[in-house]
């Protein structure tokens, strides 16, 4: 496969340092929940997977794809947003229900960089390039634009990466289906970021979880002093349920349709 780039930590701490504080933005960041299992807005279809658009930071950026095309771009147009405006594509790891849309998305706008984790095999790379987009492999924490890191690819099984914006009131954190474990997630943004989390949202795959080991994910995030929360997608019901309670208003609903202002 032909490898464009391999990121490595070094890398990502240079492009920090040049560009000091978190900017203000004019016009603020904007994320749209694009595809997702929980509905927010009617006419937007609900299915098993993720993926969201964010502007206002230096770069438009698409956060994974969803499962399928056609439910990714229905909820693309109820929604009026324009494809074509992505300018960076992060895929978060290799499950279906996060790169299914995303040879639809290239088909539409391939002048795209594509951040993959570097385990990601050669053909999905190859695929990629086929399609004119350009793909850029992930190992370590790296800076991909002002402002936003990714953590660089985690976990001992399933190898996946996650998405910080830095801002000035604190971290947003991105996850996919945090694999590598969520509170690991969390851990390695604010080492990054060097502040706390104002909200971690995405899916946590805590569904396999007893009551206690939730409890006890939550304690951990809330010593960590993440503000707000918006479990969704893989999280499981009853997860979903026990971050809601323990963090009451600052548990931020997630679902498709959903538009979170910062």
């Amino acid at each position: 496969m032909k490898k464009w780039f391999i990121l490595f930590s070094g890398i990502m701490f240079i492009l920090a340092g040049s560009n000091g504080s978190p900017a203000q933005q004019s016009g603020g960041i904007t994320i749209t929940i694009l595809y997702d299992n929980y509905v927010h807005m009617e006419g937007t279809k609900v299915d098993w997977g993720f993926s969201c658009m964010i502007k206002g930071t230096e770069k438009t950026i698409l956060f994974d794809t969803g499962t399928k095309p056609d439910i990714l771009f229905h909820n693309i147009k109820r929604l009026d947003v324009n494809p074509r405006d992505a300018e960076l594509v992060v895929i978060s790891h290799n499950h279906g229900d996060h790169t299914g849309g995303l040879w639809a998305l290239l088909e539409k706008n391939p002048l795209v960089n594509v951040y993959i984790p570097y385990s990601f095999p050669d053909a999905f790379a190859r695929k990629v390039e086929k399609n004119k987009a350009k793909v850029i492999t992930v190992n370590q924490p790296v800076q991909v634009c002002k402002n936003v890191f990714l953590t660089g690819e985690m976990g001992d099984g399933i190898k996946e990466q996650s998405l910080i914006l830095d801002t000035d009131k604190g971290l947003i954190l991105v996850t996919g289906c945090s694999h590598p474990g969520i509170v690991d997630i969390v851990k390695k943004a604010m080492e990054i970021g060097k502040k706390k989390v104002l909200l971690v949202f995405g899916g946590f795959h805590l569904m396999r979880k007893s009551e206690d080991e939730l409890k006890e994910i939550i304690a951990e995030l809330k010593k960590l002093g993440v503000l707000k929360v918006g479990a969704t997608h893989c999280t499981g019901e009853k997860a979903i349920k026990l971050i809601k309670e323990a963090y009451g208003k600052n548990f931020v609903d997630i679902g498709t349709g959903k538009v979170l202002k910062f």
